[in-house]
């Protein structure tokens, strides 16, 4: 049977890359059935679900990601850091940080997110900006001890259940959950793991439920009390009613699964349906409705950590830890019912559960149900059920039923009682919505019937819209749509006027219909809907429908120019190739017709383009429209024609229309329109200026100085040189400027444009020798021409322009103008007036270094000097003056060092040949900045004293680096430089002795440490420290000379050990230790000598010494004999501890505990175990655990004194230990002293935490198999059951091994197991017996039966067949039907397959294996298997063994079988086997199968039953018909070549038919078959026949019955040359009677037309003349069509040409029942003489 939910793996994270480290709670998240998202070490992995699981990774540093329900929309957590990010926007939605961790949190709704702290609860809103929100603080059951693992919140947002998990005592978890309510503010504590809100739709009640299951388990519940489902609403208005609540329901837990709890509880809202899932991976399926437990199974052997509901499908998904298995349930709604039924045999909770989901299964229990309702008269009841029964139920038999009784007084029909109820609970069937029509319909109510439908309470159908027609045609229409009834939907359409409706409709339904017909009616009708339904028909989805081309033409012969023209319109949108023609009649029509404005609005619109541009633009000129012609030409002397009224045409559209063009044909027209006047020339300036950088500025400017317009060339010019870059542009535009006198302009392009070439323009404005020489300035200022400009200006008298130009355009020039005034030889007093003029605008380095070039300093002095008493502060002018003052001798060293605006870089190398001392004193004055100066300086002049002392006042290591380090890189040291050795001396003897600040010493000694000189540094520091100064005590200084000493000389540290006492003791000690140095001895002394009060105060700073200065003997000395004497002289318990560790790492495990214990130090006492125990001193190590205890509270700890004592075998107190108050790991020191085989100490420890199945296997051990039982039993496990078994087995306890294999049994995956090792030791009758009493146990399963059955096979098969009918519902028959074949049991083999529906392998048993055949077994299963082969197998079977049975199984086969298969089979087998088949092959002819039909026509021949033969040809002719009829026309029998004549008759071989019936002169025969023939030339020769055989009679009857095929001269010649005249005369009359009667109806047809007809046709064809057209109208789709008058051509050929729309018509073909033409059946019996 199938199980009620469906199981499977959806993927595995572990093979798409995950880590198994990441998968895991905190790590893993799944909001939703879109993504999974896993945070790893250094990304987030992100799997999309909706998306084939495919795999995005980011590289995020996150501690865990959940991704939004619904949005892509992700938020990361990092310590107390939120951030929400939009990943579809790529952007930062929102962040927040909180302020305590968090340890839960989850989205509660797509707008929500849920964030648990471990004393509140959070929601943060993702709409808005606000920080989170504080809902609710934890209840105190809920307390720090508790793990969050659940969080969520009801559908209205008004409730909140918080759960979570903690440990309990006896090492179960305990669950806690807080319910929360916001609008009350208040929490109600629940015991229980897990829980969920659902909303559900309650039976009786208009608003729906909210509910809240929970799980219930309560921590003070009795052993054995199982846990309880809670089913209760939340949140009602009481005013409503009483809420909604179920009595809590037991959930069945299973015997292994009692310390199980859940971990999860998702509800399926779909179904109304909640999954219990639990950590052993059970699923427990319940009935929300009811609370009832519908299903459990164990579904995983891992934990589901995370899960989540697919609210389309109500699947639910989960995810495994570690392992990653993302797997799939959902309810399976086919088998529920079944299930239900047969397994819980509720038939109550069956009943309401398919009524309430629709599912299959309850049909009989809703029929028994309903008939008793009927039976008791309660109407009411029994539609509820109706309606409750979902289809099973709703059946036309069931409405006749309620028609059927009758009504009781002052209450409704029962059948309207009926259609009430069903339209309460749901939507009316097609049959239901017919029979509840009529009746509303017939009281006329059909605003009921709107309101249902509007509802949706119906459901529409062809005959329901067929009855609500002619009351409402709109309803109808609804009705036919949504029932699909296209035809009728297009004649509603039709019937209300919306033709613009039909064609849409039909289009998107794939409706096909004659739409020509419809079009040719409504032209004439309704000329508008007609151009409605044509306007559709050519914009169908999928191209026109009709013809464009004919279509258009009936418009227009009906004059509808207006019509035709919107038509076309329409047609025409999508503006193809081959529509060119229709283009352009589209626009002839309007242009000639008199509606230009409507051609010019296509036009404008410029929709179409491919029609006759040229012909267009003819019509368009004659039409007076300039600008359209324009448009449509493309010569250049079409241009220019049309260009002569350019001053009728908008001057936009001028403009415009040069883009059109090429650069030729635009220069060309420009020229055009120049030449005729000045007229022209705004427009041609605007067509420059667009189209300039197409046409070129050379031409364009050709073309108006050709014609001598240069205004015209200023003004374009002027629009585009703001924004060209062509130098000839900017240069033309300067030059027309200064021709129209526009100078300001001129002067405005040389100053800004940086375009024109600067000497092209210079020259020409100095050769134009304009009156305003500004162009000509900023020409030459912007492109450095000042000495052109100078000299230009000088030459030219211009000297005022000079001073304009060097004051108020470009001072910085200022050096140049007087440098080239200087060259010029201009006055001294004009030049000072320039200087004094400028001031200090004039740069003064490079006036100075003109002025110096060309020896004229001295002229700048008063300049300068008025400078300075401005207040400038400009090193030029300062240094100008300075080698004015040093030249001149005027106090220059006064000068050097009060001035503080020079600069000494250039002052100094100028003293330098003069002076080095004021050198020296400009170098100083620099600040640093000319300290290698200085140096070079010093050496160079021997100025050593001064360099010494500037060195320590200047306090810069990088200046002292510059004067020690004299040694080149890269050489070796050879000598010392004798210049830094007389500078040393001079600091050593001088600077430094004299320095009285601390900084200046302390840079001075830093900066001889950096240059390497240890020898002269200990000189300089013990002439410091040692000699007596004020830096004697300086703790620097101290440190320094030591470590110097170190480092140089480590023969004195020692003694300055001794002579110090200010110096850092600890560093100092740990330099000497270090591995580059190495001064043990030394740092030992420093830690003793610091250790005394003397020099430490302190008494934890003393043993801190005392414990470095040990430190020093252990660690790099070594010596632990001295270390000991030492920690015994210090006796503290650091040194002591200190030493122990030592002791320890050199592996002196006993010395190493003595020391700890006198330490009374328990740190290292995870070390110290693990050396006692690889030492295996236990006894030593007893006493340290005991001291550790009084400090220390761990679990090892007391583990280890366990241990210790089962080693040392002191079980008594190991014992009393044990029963006291303790941290001991009990379970793991248990299981090492049960692998170390002490047995009676491990049954002490496990006796203790009541480790039962533990217990048992040290009773094992000791041979106690009682006790072990005993201790099995309260194990309740299958593993300890299965060791005592087999342990008990060993040993021949059969009673006891059978007490505990039946308890092992009762676990299917152990069963083979037991089975294996009963077999292995030869126990066969024992283990028979044990599965012999295990079917009896109430929770037997079936893999019990199984091997019971498997058993019996083996060992005892008699019992076989028994056991298999008897338990057959409870088999894995695969199973036991294979050990039945390998036990040769086919009889029962046979059984189990028939049973199992396996009827493929119980047919083969049956025909492979003799014994197991039986006639009606076989039949039975014959026709349901499912390999076809076998079937043919089974023929061929029967044939050879059971050949009288074969008839018999075919009629069983009729159906499934293929007959030519089998008749190809009876064939190969032999004629007999036809024979014998022959009544099945009777039974199976009415299929017309070729093969069948030959075989029966093969027997009938070979029976000589031709009665048979004729009826079978006749009744079934799917069979070679030639190769018959060849095969009986040589038959001896006349009957057979009848039939062979007659079956080349009906393959119409007239002439062999004729030609054997005439050998068996059988003259009816050729009568009829000839006239079937219907050919002349088969019927004159039958008739030439007769006559030639004088069979008058025969003559007369083939001219009778092959009348209509007969020529009457052939008749006639015939009848003459051969003397029948009697014979012939009555087919002669009666074609002239014929020919009579045609030629009547040709002359009234032909007869001339009545006057009123005249004047009709007349009418039609002026209109017809109108459109032009000619010919006739065809809009079909086959052979009809709108007849039109031929055109007659007016007067002169007047009108429009659209003689190519005309279509020629089709001549009238005369049908089957035209005049003058006999039916195919012969002349009239009266006219046809008695034979």
């Amino acid at each position: 049977m199938s199980v009620p939910v469906v199981f499977n793996e959806a993927l595995n994270l572990q093979q798409l890359g995950i880590p198994e480290s990441s998968i895991k709670h905190g790590s893993t998240s799944m909001e939703s059935d879109k993504w999974i998202v896993c945070v790893e070490p250094n990304q987030v992995t992100m799997v999309d679900l909706q998306n084939g699981a495919q795999v995005t990774k980011r590289p995020i540093q996150a501690e865990a990601a959940i991704m939004n329900p619904v949005t892509n929309v992700l938020a990361l957590r990092s310590g107390t850091t939120l951030q929400i990010f939009n990943l579809d926007a790529k952007a930062k939605v929102k962040s927040h940080t909180m302020p305590e961790p968090l340890v839960f949190w989850k989205w509660t709704s797509v707008g929500n997110l849920g964030l648990v702290t471990a004393t509140a609860v959070y929601h943060w809103a993702l709409e808005d900006a606000n920080p989170p929100v504080k809902v609710f603080d934890r209840h105190q059951t809920l307390g720090p001890n508790s793990q969050i693992i659940n969080y969520k919140v009801s559908p209205d947002g008004k409730w909140c259940v918080l759960g979570g998990i903690s440990a309990g005592a006896g090492g179960s978890v305990n669950g806690n959950m807080q319910l929360y309510s916001l609008e009350k503010k208040v929490s109600q504590p629940l015991e229980g793991h897990a829980a969920s809100f659902a909303s559900i739709k309650i039976v009786g009640r208009e608003d729906p439920a909210q509910v809240l299951v929970f799980h219930e388990k309560k921590a003070a519940s009795p052993p054995g009390e199982p846990p309880k489902i809670f089913v209760m609403e939340v949140g009602r208005d009481p005013a409503k009613g009483q809420p909604f609540r179920l009595p809590p329901t037991a959930i069945p837990v299973p015997a292994d699964a009692a310390a199980d709890f859940p971990v999860s509880l998702c509800v399926d809202g779909k179904n109304d349906i909640a999954y219990l899932l639990t950590k052993m991976g059970y699923c427990y399926m319940f009935d929300i409705h009811s609370g009832k437990t519908m299903y459990r199974a164990k579904v995983t052997q891992d934990t589901i950590f995370v899960t989540c509901v697919q609210e389309s499908t109500g699947a639910v998904f989960g995810v495994t830890v570690r392992k990653g298995q993302v797997f799939r349930l959902q309810l399976n709604g086919q088998a529920l019912i079944p299930y239900i039924t047969s397994t819980l045999r509720d038939n109550d909770l069956a009943i309401k559960v398919a009524g309430r989901l629709g599912l299959p299964g309850a049909e009989n229990l809703y029929a028994a149900e309903f008939e008793r309702a009927i039976g008791s008269g309660n109407v009411l009841e029994a539609a509820q059920l109706v309606a409750r029964s979902g289809n099973a139920l709703r059946t036309p038999a069931t409405i006749a039923r309620f028609q059927q009784i009758p009504a009781q007084p002052g209450q409704p029909q029962p059948v309207f009682q009926y259609f009430s109820t069903l339209l309460e609970t749901g939507r009316l069937n097609e049959q239901e919505s017919i029979e509840l029509a009529k009746p509303v319909l017939q009281q006329g109510r059909p605003q009921l019937m709107e309101k249902w439908l509007k509802d949706d309470k119906l459901q529409c159908s062809e005959a329901l819209g067929d009855l609500i027609m002619p009351v409402d045609a709109a309803m109808a229409l609804s009705v036919y749509l949504r029932a699909e009834c296209h035809a009728k939907a297009i004649q509603c359409f039709v019937h209300r006027g919306e033709y613009d409706k039909i064609v849409p409709y039909a289009t998107s339904v794939g409706f096909k219909m004659d739409y020509s017909t419809m079009l040719s009616q409504l032209l004439a009708t309704n000329p508008q809907g007609a151009l409605d339904l044509a306007k559709g028909l050519v914009s169908a989805e999928g191209g026109p429908l009709i013809d464009i081309q004919a279509t258009a033409e009936a418009f227009l012969s009906s004059n509808r120019v207006q019509e035709t023209t919107a038509f076309l319109l329409e047609a025409l949108k999508d503006n193809k190739a081959e529509h060119a023609y229709l283009q352009t009649k589209l626009l002839e029509i309007n242009l000639i017709g008199g509606a230009p404005q409507v051609a010019d609005a296509i036009m404008q619109q410029g929709i179409l383009t491919h029609y006759d541009r040229p012909h267009i633009g003819k019509l368009c000129e004659r039409a007076g429209m300039w600008q359209r012609a324009a448009e449509h030409y493309t010569e250049i002397t079409d241009i220019k024609r049309v260009f002569k009224n350019s001053h009728q045409m908008n001057p936009e559209f001028v403009v415009s229309y040069f883009g059109k063009l090429n650069r030729e044909q635009s220069i060309m027209l420009l020229k055009d329109m120049m030449s005729r006047g000045p007229q022209n020339m705004q427009v041609c300036v605007e067509v420059a200026k667009k189209y300039h950088d197409e046409l070129g500025s050379e031409h364009l400017v050709e073309v108006f100085e050709q014609n001598k317009a240069t205004e015209g060339l200023y003004y374009y010019l002027g629009a585009v040189v703001n924004f060209s870059e062509d130098a000839f542009v900017h240069f033309k535009y300067i030059q027309s400027s200064c021709m129209l006198g526009q100078f300001k302009e001129a002067e405005r392009v040389c100053r800004d444009s940086n375009i024109y070439v600067p000497e092209e323009v210079k020259e020409y404005l100095k050769g134009a020798k304009l009156a305003d020489p500004r162009p000509l300035i900023h020409v030459c200022d912007r492109f450095d021409f000042v000495d052109e400009l100078t000299e230009y200006l000088y030459l030219n008298s211009l000297l005022q322009y000079v001073e304009v130009y060097v004051t108020k355009v470009s001072p910085t020039k200022t050096p140049q103008v007087v440098g080239k005034l200087f060259d010029l030889g201009a006055n001294e007093d004009f030049i000072k007036r320039i200087l004094m003029a400028v001031g200090t605008a004039c740069p003064v380095d490079e006036l100075v270094e003109i002025a110096e070039t060309r020896n004229r300093l001295r002229l700048l002095q008063p300049w300068l000097e008025a400078r300075v008493a401005t207040g400038s502060t400009e090193s030029g002018t300062h240094n100008a003056l300075g080698k004015i003052y040093i030249t001149l001798n005027r106090d220059p060293k006064a000068f050097l060092l009060n001035n503080m605006f020079y600069d000494p870089k250039v002052l100094g190398p100028y003293c330098e040949s003069l002076d080095p001392q004021l050198a020296f004193i400009a170098y100083k004055k620099g600040a640093g900045e000319c300290d290698d100066q200085l140096i070079q300086v010093s050496h160079t002049h021997g100025l050593y004293r001064d360099l010494a002392k500037y060195l320590v006042e200047r306090q810069d290591l990088d200046l002292w680096a510059k004067v020690l380090n004299k040694e080149t890189e890269g050489e070796e040291k050879t000598e010392e430089d004798p210049q830094r050795r007389q500078l040393i001396d001079q600091i050593v003897e001088w600077a430094l002795p004299e320095s009285t600040n601390a900084d200046e010493v302390s840079v001075t000694v830093k900066a001889f440490m950096a240059a390497d000189l240890p020898g002269e540094l200990i000189v300089l520091l013990e002439r410091i420290v040692l000699q007596g100064s004020d830096f004697s005590d300086n703790k620097n200084l101290q440190n320094l000379l030591i470590l110097t000493a170190i480092r140089a000389d480590s023969t004195r540290v020692a003694g300055y050990i001794d002579q110090l006492d200010n110096f850092d003791a600890k560093d100092i000690a740990l330099i000497c230790v270090s591995e580059s140095h190495m001064l043990y001895e030394e740092g030992y002394s420093i830690y003793v000598k610091f250790s005394k009060p003397e020099y430490t105060q302190d008494k934890d700073d003393q043993v801190e010494m005392q414990v470095l200065a040990i430190g020093v003997l252990v660690d790099y000395m070594k010596d632990l004999d001295r270390a000991k004497t030492y920690a015994t002289q210090c006796d503290e318990k650091p040194v002591w501890s200190k030493l122990g560790q030592a002791q320890l790492e050199e592996k002196f495990p006993a010395d190493a505990i003595e020391s700890f214990i006198a330490a009374e130090d328990a740190s290292e006492y995870i070390k110290v175990c693990d050396a006692a125990n690889e030492g295996e001193i236990w006894t030593e190590l007893i006493p340290y655990l005991k001291m550790a205890r009084k400090s220390l509270q761990e679990n090892l700890i007391d583990t280890e004194l366990i241990y210790a004592y089962a080693k040392t075998g002191n079980l008594t107190d190991l014992e009393v230990f044990v029963n006291g108050p303790n941290v001991a790991n009990i379970q793991s020191i248990g299981d090492r002293c049960f692998s170390e085989g002490l047995y009676q100490a491990a049954k002490t420890l496990f006796t203790n935490i009541n480790n039962n199945s533990k217990l048992a296997l040290c009773h094992i051990h000791l041979e106690e198999y009682r006790e072990a039982v005993a201790a099995a039993t309260k194990a309740n496990n299958v593993s300890t059951w299965k060791h005592v078994c087999f342990a008990c087995l060993r040993s021949e306890e059969f009673r006891l091994a059978s007490t505990c294999g039946l308890e092992v049994i009762k676990y299917p995956d152990h069963v083979d197991e037991i089975v294996s090792y009963y077999s292995d030791l030869g126990y066969f009758t024992q283990v028979v017996s044990l599965f012999e009493q295990g079917i009896g146990l109430e929770d037997a399963h079936i893999g019990i039966f199984t091997e019971l059955g498997v058993l019996y096979t083996k060992h005892v098969p008699e019992k076989v067949m028994e056991h298999c009918k008897v338990f057959f519902t409870k088999l894995n028959v695969s199973k036991v039907v294979r050990a039945c074949e390998r036990a040769r049991l086919f009889s029962s083999a046979v059984y189990l397959y028939m049973q199992n529906k396996e009827h493929d392998s119980a047919v083969k048993i049956m025909m492979e294996r003799a014994p197991a055949w039986d006639n009606d077994l076989f039949l039975d299963s014959i026709v349901k298997v499912r390999n076809a082969e076998i079937m043919y197998k089974a023929v061929g079977y029967y044939l050879t063994m059971h050949p009288t049975l074969f008839t018999r199984l075919m009629e069983v086969l009729e159906e499934n079988i293929d007959h030519s298969r089998v008749v190809s089979q009876l064939r190969r087998t032999g004629d007999w086997a036809l024979q014998l088949a022959q009544p099945y092959l009777k039974s199976v002819q009415k299929f017309n199968l070729s093969p069948v039909n030959e075989a029966l026509n093969e027997l009938h021949v070979e029976d000589e039953d031709y009665e048979a033969l004729r009826k079978s040809i006749d009744g079934f002719n799917n069979f070679n018909m030639i190769a018959l009829a060849s095969k009986l026309s040589t038959h001896e029998l006349l009957e057979f070549r009848r039939i062979s004549a007659y079956v080349y008759r009906c393959n119409k071989k007239y002439s062999q038919s004729i030609e054997l019936s005439k050998n068996d002169r059988m003259w009816k025969d050729c009568i009829d078959t000839a006239n079937e023939s219907q050919d002349g030339e088969i019927i004159e020769g039958l008739l030439r026949f007769f006559c030639e055989t004088s069979e008058k009679e025969c003559f007369c009857a083939a001219l009778y019955t092959c009348y209509s095929h007969v020529s009457p001269d052939v008749a006639l010649e015939l009848g003459w040359i051969n003397g029948y005249h009697n014979f012939v005369m009555p087919f002669l009359i009666n074609t002239f009677r014929h020919t009579h009667e045609r030629l009547k109806k040709l002359e009234d047809r032909t007869a001339p037309p009545t006057e009123e007809e005249a004047a009709q046709d007349s009418i039609a064809q002026t209109y017809g003349n109108l459109g032009g057209f000619g010919g006739t109208l065809m809009l079909e789709n086959g052979g009809g069509g709108i007849p039109m008058p031929t055109q007659v051509p007016g007067p002169g050929g007047a009108g429009i040409d659209m003689s190519s729309f005309g279509v020629p018509q089709q001549p009238q073909m005369a049908g089957p029942g035209v005049p003058g033409m006999m039916p195919n059946g012969g002349m009239p019996q009266q006219m046809m003489p008695q034979m």
